[in-house]
């Protein structure tokens, strides 16, 4: 797949190109990374990109002439279709559905935007779409960029060295992530669920449903509202909230606004819940990195 970024500082995003998964999948082949800045395109002696905006107001906004040469040049660079996104508050959200869409295309143009934003018609004539990573500013759009090129690049074919990697994430089903463990068993913060360590890879798959269900409640009750959930889902968190009552939690955290939030009592090890509610041993107060944006 290829990537070329449009910014006056196409350093910054190919930099953070050049680490990890997305470093990896380029030194694989899986994708290219190409900086193109409107700048080399400007007239004159100061490479202006930038003018005040007619109606009057604060900032500046980027020129159409400068982005239109220097996009048509990244269009006759390679002869794959390319989809144009513009980097924008404006945008819609970013979603991990938003981010499998995006990795369909073989080719993607990010648009970073500064100043006040693009001329108007530049977006309307020649950008696909326009998307957001969250409802706050950024002083331009390479951050967003980077984001965009991140997730959607660990979805390459191969990027991943394991591809169930993928699979299992945060939002690929619309919920968030189940609580994860590594060695030691036992520790002073607490033990592992000895359902993990049972070796029954059904009980050890359902405990990780459940426990991405009761995650998301507790976190992103908003989510809930948008999945789909079956008989089952439902019978499995419906357990949990239980077990999450009877350990003496308020009934519904959404209630009390603390939803992303869990109480500190929460954290108990797996014997110290209730049998009756052993499928969700597990304390939600396990470490999950938050959605970007």
């Amino acid at each position: 797949m290829r990537f070329d970024l449009i910014s006056l500082f196409p350093e910054f995003v190919a930099q953070c190109a050049a680490f990890g998964v997305v470093g990896r999948a380029g030194e694989r082949g899986l994708l290219s990374v190409h900086g193109w800045n409107p700048r080399d395109y400007a007239e004159g002696n100061y490479r202006r990109v930038d003018d005040r905006p007619f109606g009057g107001g604060p900032g500046m906004v980027m020129m159409i002439d400068p982005l239109r040469a220097c996009l048509a040049d990244v269009r006759a660079a390679d002869p794959t279709p390319a989809h144009v996104v513009y980097m924008s508050p404006q945008g819609a959200p970013l979603t991990q559905a938003k981010v499998r869409e995006l990795a369909a295309h073989p080719r993607l143009v990010l648009l970073c935007g500064r100043y006040e934003g693009v001329d108007e018609r530049f977006l309307q004539a020649e950008v696909d779409e326009e998307i957001s990573i969250g409802d706050y500013v950024l002083s331009g759009g390479e951050l967003a960029a980077a984001v965009v090129l991140d997730a959607v690049a660990r979805l390459q074919e191969g990027a991943l060295n394991d591809a169930e990697s993928a699979v299992q994430d945060s939002f690929e089903d619309g919920l968030l992530d189940c609580p994860h463990y590594t060695r030691p068993v036992e520790h002073a913060l607490g033990n592992v669920p000895p359902v993990l360590l049972s070796g029954n890879h059904a009980e050890i798959a359902k405990w990780r449903r459940q426990q991405s269900l009761g995650r998301t409640w507790l976190r992103r009750p908003d989510l809930l509202d948008e999945a789909t959930l079956s008989k089952a889902d439902r019978k499995l968190l419906e357990t949990f909230r239980a077990a999450w009552a009877a350990a003496g939690h308020v009934s519904d955290p959404a209630e009390t606004g603390v939803a992303h939030q869990v109480a500190p009592e929460a954290k108990s090890t797996a014997s110290e819940v209730a049998p009756a509610a052993k499928a969700a041993q597990a304390a939600p107060g396990s470490t999950e990195p938050p959605p970007a944006g």
